[in-house]
């Protein structure tokens, strides 16, 4: 890795926009947003529904394609990759925590963990899938299937996924939404235990309580950011959102 490469920001976007196109007319779903998230930051994006949450997401972690501007993960631009060495580089260089756990019901949870490394290729140390496991507390369930984890358990083995492999940078969207508060509660210190180990994290939500584990929460509408907060509480958090979801 080089220097240049370490000193870039985790995820960068400069000037991006999209707009997707309908038969109501022309949705700008980001307009111009430009942001640099640093490396091993936890940052919270929050916006209310068309603020253009998932876009940002989808746009950051190359699953969509900007009309204009530019985004790089370490150092390397998105749009200087081809459809398959974008789906190799995003193999190695993100890990993904969704509401829906994206786990492989035929594999086990150790299998699960390391599928990414081996998708790409790469020598699975099956000690360290072994290490992540117990580092989220299933350490004793790694040869379970999906299906016979709860939810908690399912968002954790993708958590472990995401601490095997060290990627630049950790993508969820709304890792909370289907859980209980306590178990939220665990996934989301979890996900601060890694920005803590100097990972980055970038997640999308709803909720004030699971931004308030964040260092800095976004808050988005119509495409462009309009306020932010760094370490906040989940009260003033909630505040701001009402402000912005007032007519």
């Amino acid at each position: 890795m080089t220097t240049q490469t370490l000193a870039a920001p985790a995820v960068a976007l400069e000037s991006v926009t999209r707009t997707y196109r309908s038969r109501a007319g022309s949705v700008h779903a980001l307009r111009g947003f430009t942001h640099a998230f640093a490396r091993g930051t936890f940052t919270a994006i929050m916006g209310p529904s068309g603020s253009g949450k998932s876009t940002l997401l989808h746009l950051a972690a190359g699953l969509d394609r900007p009309d204009h501007g530019r985004v790089t993960i370490g150092g390397t631009a998105l749009d200087s990759l081809g459809e398959t060495a974008l789906t190799k580089f995003r193999r190695t260089s993100m890990a993904f925590v969704f509401q829906s756990y994206n786990l492989l019901d035929a594999l086990t949870a150790f299998d699960n963990v390391a599928l990414p490394a081996r998708l790409a290729g790469v020598h699975v140390d099956k000690a360290a899938v072994t290490d992540a496991l117990h580092r989220v507390g299933l350490r004793d369930l790694a040869r379970r299937r999906p299906p016979e984890l709860s939810g908690g358990q399912q968002q954790r083995v993708a958590i472990a996924r995401a601490l095997y492999g060290r990627p630049n940078v950790v993508f969820a969207d709304e890792p909370t939404g289907a859980l209980d508060r306590n178990t939220g509660r665990e996934v989301l210190a979890l996900l601060r235990a890694l920005a803590d180990d100097e990972q980055t994290v970038v997640m999308v939500t709803h909720d004030p309580l699971a931004a308030s584990y964040a260092d800095e929460t976004l808050f988005l509408a119509d495409g462009q950011v309009v306020g932010r907060l760094h370490h906040a509480d989940a009260a003033t958090i909630a505040a701001r959102m009402n402000d912005l979801e007032r007519p």
